[in-house]
Order: structure tokens, then C-alpha cells, then sequence
């Protein structure tokens, strides 16, 4: 049940940092592909002076993995 739990919060975060990027290129004027999508977000996540939390890394992670494919 916790691991559900755990999923389902991994999840979560997933779909709120994909929602943030989507509106934050929107608002930047640009179209929200996903391969540029798991870009900004592989940007994002390579600076380290940014503190996050160990979720939201993972979330970040994850978000790529699936839209960028193979693991790249």
C-alpha cells in the first residue's frame, strides 16, 4: 500500500512539473513538443544550484526518460 502511495505521489509531482514547463513555453510563445519538453527539463535539472526535492528530481528524471524515449 505505501509503495502505491509512493507511486501515486511520484505521479503527482510528474504531472506538475510537465504542466509548469508547458506554461511557462507557452507564455514564452513557444510550441510545447515533447522532445523540447524533456530538453528544458534536462537543462533544468543539470544545474545544481537550484535546490529540489528528491521527488521532484526524480519526477524530473522520470518526465524525460518517457518523453525523450531509450532512456536518453
Amino acid at each position: 500500500m505505501a509503495n502505491r502511495a509512493k507511486e501515486e505521489e511520484l505521479y503527482q509531482e510528474m504531472c506538475r512539473v510537465v504542466g509548469k514547463v508547458v506554461l511557462e513555453m507557452r507564455d514564452l510563445g513557444q510550441e510545447p513538443k515533447h522532445i523540447v519538453i524533456a530538453g528544458v527539463l534536462r537543462a533544468s535539472l543539470a544545474n545544481k544550484k537550484i535546490k529540489r526535492s528528491a521527488l521532484t528530481e526524480a519526477a524530473m528524471s522520470d518526465v524525460i526518460k518517457a518523453l525523450a524515449g531509450n532512456g536518453q
